[in-house]
């Protein structure tokens, strides 16, 4: 409590060596240096490459350079740790840093789930609408609109049959 009347920014620590089994909940940032199996809650989550976090995460920024597994949703996150097999993963913004120590870099999605974006993609196609005007568009008595016509089917019927 004193680093909060020093000026300091305050955080919950789990340490290298600590393992927290349960529910956590913070209104301060939580740094992982050790591992967390369960479900946690807080503004932000950073975890660090020799922390781990597994179970149910919402936050409103995750940065890991450590190892994720389970369910994440947060507004911003920022990968370059490792992704278990069987994790979602939820946000508006993703950014993945890879910088390999030797060698070719390797990304490797097993099975993982990424949703980026809208929490409200009703809304995202709504918003369409405006800027691509259907009747402008349409050719008059035409039963497709050009929107749903896929590029292969509009390449096939404008070349000639052989």
């Amino acid at each position: 409590m004193s680093n909060a009347t020093n000026g300091h920014a305050r955080k919950t620590l789990v340490e290298e060596g600590t393992q927290f089994k349960g529910s956590l909940s913070s209104e301060c940032p939580v740094e992982v240096k050790g591992r967390i199996d369960g479900d946690l809650t807080a503004p932000a989550l950073a975890v660090s490459t020799t922390g781990a976090v597994h179970g149910k995460v919402k936050v409103g920024a995750l940065n890991s350079q450590g190892e994720l597994a389970g369910e994440f949703d947060a507004d911003v996150v920022q990968l370059s740790g490792t992704v278990k097999d069987n994790t979602v993963i939820r946000a508006k913004s993703l950014e993945v840093k890879l910088s390999p120590d030797k060698g070719k870099l390797q990304v490797i999605f097993g099975e993982c789930e990424l949703e980026v974006g809208s929490e409200q993609p009703a809304r995202a196609k709504e918003s369409e609408k405006p800027e691509r005007p259907r009747e402008s568009e349409r050719p008059k008595g035409a039963s497709v609109p050009p929107a749903s016509v896929p590029p292969a089917a509009e390449t096939n019927g404008s070349s000639s049959p052989s």
